[in-house]
């Protein structure tokens, strides 16, 4: 929907006044000093980064809080960052329904650091974190089932990260003699042809421009 008929500028959803956020902002900096580490107000959001440690109790605060009423979970992401030593910012966004306020909760981790599960807090976080899991391999302490739920079974990686190549390590076909899937290596075989860029067929018999000078072109 458009703000008007003058303009092209796009109206976004509800989002609360900055003055309004602001006021939330320094009601959590000043409840939560030691999980805070930084804020900031942009596009109708508040973001706030707490260190790992502290996120269960931060998530408790914010849902607890007559002042925050941030009792909806909307999403759990990463996002992930290879040449850090912390290498993933896990990020969770979360609605404050009576009023329409929404944040961001950012807090960023090592490879090899175990997040606290929230799902003693929010039910759907069982199914967010084990997706942040199977895409990212970040692992959840507290979780019932963390079980990959996007990718095959014996599927080996995390798809979303960095490092992970983009065509998996095996691929699945059906095996006619066997009558059944089956799961095999990835092979890139690439066939060596001559390919004629000037023209949309291939194996042309003339020297194209530049190749004169090549030894053994004919020239």
């Amino acid at each position: 929907m458009r703000a008007g008929p003058d303009t092209d500028t796009v109206a976004a959803p509800y989002s609360a006044p900055a003055d309004a956020l602001q006021d939330l902002a320094d009601q959590i900096a000043a409840k939560q000093p030691d999980a805070v580490r930084r804020q900031q107000i942009a596009h109708g959001e508040l973001t706030v980064t707490v260190d790992s440690a502290a996120l269960h109790g931060f998530i408790v605060f914010l849902k607890a809080d007559p002042a925050c009423g941030f009792t909806t979970l909307v999403d759990i992401t990463a996002v992930d960052h290879p040449e850090r030593a912390r290498r993933f910012d896990v990020v969770y966004h979360l609605l404050a329904m009576w009023q329409g306020h929404r944040i961001r909760v950012k807090t960023d981790v090592r490879e090899d650091e175990i997040l606290p599960s929230i799902t003693d807090l929010h039910k759907s976080a069982g199914w967010f974190e084990r997706e942040v899991f199977d895409m990212f391999g970040i692992l959840f302490s507290g979780h019932a089932d963390l079980r990959r739920i996007l990718t095959d079974y014996g599927f080996r990686g995390h798809p979303l990260r960095k490092d992970f190549p983009t065509t998996g390590y095996t691929e699945v076909r059906y095996d006619e003699t066997a009558k059944r899937v089956v799961y095999e290596p990835v092979k890139l075989v690439q066939e060596y042809r001559q390919f004629d860029f000037m023209s949309p067929w291939e194996g042309a018999d003339y020297i194209l421009p530049g190749d004169e000078k090549v030894p053994g072109s004919g020239a």
